[in-house]
């Protein structure tokens, strides 16, 4: 077992191989993390999550642009590939299932991929649709796999109007399923025009986001 002085250690070099796009470093970092015996849950929701949250900001400011970011989310992938498999999600703890996927019309997918290895990490089970996916095939797949929350990504106007006709046919055939939207044209004034549950900023906050409404649904 590490140290908690070690673990902190571990966990802000993660954090800077991913702001830093450092692919090389964070795949070292994660192999030592592994032969520490460090907790491979903190190190990817603390270190590379959390990396990746300061990434989120630096591309709303205009600091990093796309081409950062693809590296950025390289590093969290070549570090995460090895932390994976030592993740112990929580015993007996039931995690839910989503459905996830980029809207028609929509091909940026960076955010719906990290949000899939976020949710996988912590021991969800995802449904993952890929991108420009017509919309009866979110209605398709929520019933087929009865899933808790599905998610719904856009980075474009164009494509972010297609949920406004989505949601209420999703709503209608499980009224009790819950919708998070997410995406850089997504405010909290669109989930409410659109009858949306909630939405997210980042891959941490949607995780965050989706364990609350998975609480509200087993209360149900």
């Amino acid at each position: 077992m590490a140290s908690k002085e070690k673990e902190q250690e571990l966990i802000k070099g993660l954090q800077d191989a991913v702001i830093n796009y450092k692919a090389d470093d964070a795949k070292k970092l994660a192999e030592e993390a592994v032969k520490e015996g460090a907790d491979a849950y903190r190190m990817t929701m603390e270190g590379l999550a959390g990396g990746m949250e300061v990434v989120s900001e630096k591309f709303d400011s205009h600091e990093y642009f796309v081409p950062e970011t693809l590296l950025c989310a390289k590093a969290l992938y070549a570090a995460l590939d090895i932390l994976k498999p030592h993740i112990k999600t929580e015993a007996g703890k039931d995690k839910g299932q989503v459905v996830l996927g980029v809207m028609q019309g929509d091909v940026h997918d960076l955010g719906k991929n990290l949000i899939k290895s976020i949710f996988e990490s912590a021991g969800w089970t995802v449904h993952d649709l890929g991108r420009d996916v017509p919309l009866q095939k979110f209605v398709d797949e929520q019933l087929k796999t009865d899933s808790d929350i599905v998610m719904l990504s856009a980075m474009m106007t164009t494509s972010m109007v297609g949920m406004k006709k989505l949601i209420p046919k999703i709503k209608e055939k499980n009224p009790n399923v819950k919708i998070m939207i997410g995406g850089a044209p997504i405010s909290e004034k669109t989930v409410e025009e659109y009858g949306a549950d909630s939405t997210a900023d980042n891959a941490p906050n949607a995780l965050q986001e989706a364990m609350a409404m998975l609480e509200t649904l087993r209360a149900m």
